[in-house]
């Protein structure tokens, strides 16, 4: 068997045989501990502490996963150590661990954990200080510095949790900008269609009225293309303008652009503009009878490879990916896959850009699904469907019209 096959396997296996390995190391650390301790010649002192040091590595995983019962395996291995009366570096050592420990509980899980993490520390701390103090001095002094020890980490992991809920508030608030200035671009680019859609009814009404006297057939073919592009034009506004909230103008938001808006039409042009201008060769490959649909879901669907695109060139680090567009009787798919990195969804929302946010945007607006992130066998894959409204026929507005008589 070749390495990728089995490294795909272990992937795929990777929700057992992590958990698996958390609780075996979290299970052999007080083990490993106390073994490390009663080794070596009784003068092995940095013998002793190295072989403590390393120890401490093996609870990390499952403190990661699970919190409590790691700490209590802890514990377990602290009390156990200091009933042999080890020498004050191990003492040390361990109190550091434990005081670590209820820092990054206080600072990542919620305060009932942490309290259940931080007064069994202490108490396990004050029984085995026992065993290695002499007189009631010294044992005073030693339980003023494990309590003194013990709040300086909480109060750091306070503040360490503090700021983490300020960068996640302010994130949120960037969201919230970066979806206010999308629904933005989105309601001009649908300004755009919507002037197409009204200058052609302008024309055919003007047709209509010309030869209405003397072209009956000519003037009813008007009609009928001035319903059909109406009713697209009135079904368009209804799935993005009923869902798009007011918003004010965004500092910094791009200008109304004059151009015609972009659909799935123009995606060859934009792979030779990517091959040339950035090096990645974009391999477009169609499925399904290609026809006209909704002009905005042609530019919602076109403005989604557009920037899964460029985030391939912006953070995949690949010379080339793959582009699918795929028409449904009911929706059009859209696909890019690469061969990349692969890294997360909010790596790449963290790298400066908005992109997958104004993509979730779209697609929701159009009561459409969106999928985005790593794929298992490596790089990375977003995909969005559609819906497409069933095209009105000339059948039907027929049989509409002489239902309406």
């Amino acid at each position: 068997m070749s390495a990728t096959p089995l490294f795909s396997q272990l992937r795929r296996l990777e929700w057992l045989w992590r958990p698996l390995a958390a609780w075996c190391g979290g299970v052999a650390y007080p083990v490993t501990l106390w073994l490390a301790v009663l080794s070596g010649p009784p003068n092995s002192t940095s013998l002793r502490f190295f072989l403590c040091a390393v120890a401490t590595v093996l609870p990390v995983a499952l403190l990661r996963r699970h919190p409590l019962p790691g700490s209590a395996l802890m514990l377990v291995g602290t009390f156990a150590v200091s009933a042999q009366r080890p020498s004050w570096e191990v003492v040390y050592l361990l109190v550091l661990v434990n005081d670590l420990n209820v820092l990054a509980v206080v600072a990542s899980r919620a305060r009932r954990v942490a309290f259940a993490v931080a007064v069994p520390t202490l108490l396990v701390q004050i029984a085995s200080a026992t065993f290695f103090t002499s007189g009631m001095d010294v044992y005073i002094r030693t339980l003023v510095l494990l309590v003194l020890a013990l709040v300086a980490a909480w109060m750091i992991g306070l503040s360490v949790a503090e700021r983490r809920e300020h960068a996640v508030e302010q994130r949120a608030q960037v969201a919230a900008q970066a979806v206010a200035a999308e629904r933005l671009r989105i309601a001009r680019e649908l300004h755009d269609m919507i002037a197409h859609s009204v200058g052609v009814i302008a024309i055919q009404a003007g047709v209509g009225s010309r030869v209405i006297g003397t072209q009956p057939d000519e003037a009813r073919k008007a009609l009928l293309s001035i319903e059909a592009t109406s009713r697209e034009t009135l079904a368009g506004l209804r799935r993005t303008l009923g869902t798009l909230r007011r918003t004010g103008p965004v500092p910094g938001a791009e200008p109304v652009s004059l151009d015609p808006a972009p659909g799935l039409a123009d995606l060859e042009r934009l792979a030779a503009s990517t091959a040339a201008g950035a090096g990645v060769r974009v391999e477009l490959r169609w499925r399904g009878v290609r026809r006209a649909i909704p002009a905005d879901i042609d530019l919602s669907a076109y403005r989604i490879v557009q920037e899964a695109v460029t985030n391939v060139v912006r953070h995949a680090r690949t010379p080339s990916c793959r582009v699918g567009v795929e028409y449904g009787r009911e929706e059009v798919c859209v696909e890019v896959v690469d061969d990349g990195r692969g890294c997360e969804s909010a790596d790449i929302d963290r790298a400066g850009g908005w992109g997958l946010v104004g993509m979730r945007e779209r697609v929701g607006l159009l009561d459409g699904r969106l999928s985005a992130g790593p794929r298992p066998e490596g790089g990375f894959r977003v995909a969005a469907w559609l819906p497409v409204p069933v095209p009105v026929v000339e059948s039907d507005v027929r049989a509409g019209t002489e239902a309406a008589r």
